[in-house]
């Protein structure tokens, strides 16, 4: 008979998450192991919040201005797998994730544009936060009166260490593309090894100082691992084959969402500013939590091979049976395509057209009573639907996003009677 479930790693909310040496924010294969999982085990792992508990819960955004950006991303991990090697496979089954039961809880927001900034800091430069409480599987916001919606939680964060060779390699083309890239010189395109903030979990100082200088940092999921994908559908009963780099595989996860809108948007993944370029990696701003997430572990000897992972590139994953329930009538769909709000014309855009399918949604929804912030929070957390609709009719890429209407304790359909509500607004936060 199945015993009680193990505890393979328990956080500290009394000490700060940069001293506690079972977590770490960089990638890199010689950050120590902070422990062990056999092989076929299922374990519990606790994880903080994205930000480290830089972010309260309360009705001031000040924190999300003034958020620490070289202070976050704390992973735990790494584990030893047992009998993983190089060319296997990594098979994670996610059983359960959930917040703490002493914190339901979440937070999303959107960074000021110069402090991270976000998909849209062009036109909503400023800081804003909400505040989402959970009751069982669903979450209501008093910064955003009127909808309630169930939590697909889900990890952002989860993959196993690059070997030495690998890593050079994503620290050789990251560098080629910071030093090609023919964008404007203010946009940084990537974030090259840095040792600010550098946390190594137990590593000697020696080796610290060596992540530091090599250690890649955890914004972009990469190819060989996968990383920080912020995948809303890696939910309960979702299966992950990860490629195995080095021996024991070093898994790490974190950054537990309650719920995540397909692009995360209100928080950036892409710093528009030069002087972001000191500033850790920062991820998204879906609804954020500290918890715990309940992994099961197998390893598939030469499973890169035989899955056609050539060069161990790239994981795959199955999701699980756990999903929103919106029937296909009971969303609207919107259009955006490779024109700017300026009129400008771009080459197969996405980002540009997802952009505007979002200023499309923000349109929409402010004639209720919402300000336009309130909903930027909204698009980046509540389960959208984004999709690439066509790609190939040069020269615009229509991108959409399906607003699920069932969220709303009123009428957003068209058609319907339009009443502009009283519907507050969430904190906000501004530069001097």
């Amino acid at each position: 008979m199945p015993g009680k479930i193990r505890t393979a790693l328990k956080v500290d909310f009394d000490k700060p998450a940069g001293e506690q040496p079972y977590l770490h924010n960089r990638w890199h294969p010689d950050i120590p192991f902070c422990g062990t999982i056999k092989n076929g085990e299922t374990v519990k792992i606790e994880c903080l919040d994205w930000t480290g508990g830089q972010i309260k819960n309360d009705d001031s955004a000040d924190d999300i201005l003034n958020v620490d950006l070289t202070r976050v991303h704390y992973l735990s991990g790494p584990f030893e797998i047992e009998e993983a090697e190089p060319g296997d496979i990594l098979l994670i089954e996610i059983m359960d994730v959930q917040p703490f039961q002493d914190q339901p809880w979440g937070f999303t927001g959107v960074f000021h544009k110069e402090n991270g900034g976000g998909f849209l800091d062009e036109i909503y430069p400023d800081a804003a936060k909400a505040i989402w409480d959970f009751e069982g599987i669903h979450c209501t916001s008093r910064h955003i009166p009127g909808v309630k919606f169930a939590g697909l939680i889900h990890p952002g964060i989860l993959g196993c260490a690059p070997s030495s060779e690998i890593l050079a390699e994503w620290n050789r083309r990251e560098q080629e593309l910071i030093e090609t890239t023919s964008l404007p010189k203010e946009r940084v395109v990537a974030l090259p090894p840095l040792p600010t903030s550098v946390h190594a979990g137990s590593a000697s100082d020696d080796i610290k100082e060596k992540v530091g200088k090599e250690g890649a940092r955890t914004i972009p999921g990469r190819p060989e691992h996968g990383g920080n994908c912020d995948i809303k559908n890696l939910s309960r009963g979702s299966k992950v084959y990860l490629p195995v780099h080095v021996k024991g595989a070093k898994f790490s996860v974190g950054d537990l969402h309650f719920s995540q809108g397909d692009g995360e948007i209100s928080f950036c993944k892409e710093p528009q500013l030069a002087l972001i370029s000191i500033i850790a990696d920062f991820p998204g701003g879906a609804i954020e939590i500290a918890g715990e997430i309940t992994i099961n572990f197998k390893v598939m000897k030469g499973g890169q091979k035989e899955l056609g992972m050539v060069n161990g590139k790239s994981p795959i994953y199955i999701p699980g049976p756990v999903e929103t329930q919106f029937g296909p009538g009971r969303y609207i769909y919107f259009e955006g395509f490779s024109v700017d709000e300026h009129g400008k014309q771009y080459y197969n855009d996405a980002t540009v057209a997802y952009r505007q399918t979002c200023l499309r949604v923000i349109e929409y929804l402010r004639r209720y009573g919402y300000n336009d912030y309130q909903i930027y929070l909204l698009l980046s957390c509540a389960p959208i639907q984004g999709h690439i609709a066509g790609i190939v009719d040069i020269p615009n890429t229509c991108t959409t996003i399906g607003l699920p209407v069932d969220i709303f304790d009123f009428d957003i359909m068209p058609g319907a009677p339009v009443k502009k509500l009283d519907l507050g607004s969430c904190p906000m936060a501004y530069k001097k």
